[in-house]
């Protein structure tokens, strides 16, 4: 039962990290940050998810 669960969780989190790197590449931020957002995502996710929810590009009110 343990693999099962840990399997879903692990997969529901791949899904937000991948959702996050979406949202990143979609921004209006320039390449750079671009890059380092996605960097940091990909090398320390729990971190970098967290800083990109505080601090990471906001949606235009054009698009809300």
């Amino acid at each position: 039962m343990a693999i099962e669960v840990g399997g879903l969780l692990g997969l529901i989190w791949l899904c937000i990290i991948i959702w996050a790197i979406i949202k990143v590449a979609q921004s209006s931020a320039s390449g750079l940050a671009k890059l380092l957002w996605i960097l940091l995502l990909l090398f320390v996710p729990l971190i970098g998810l967290i800083l990109f929810l505080l601090l990471g590009p906001r949606p235009s009110r054009a698009a809300l």
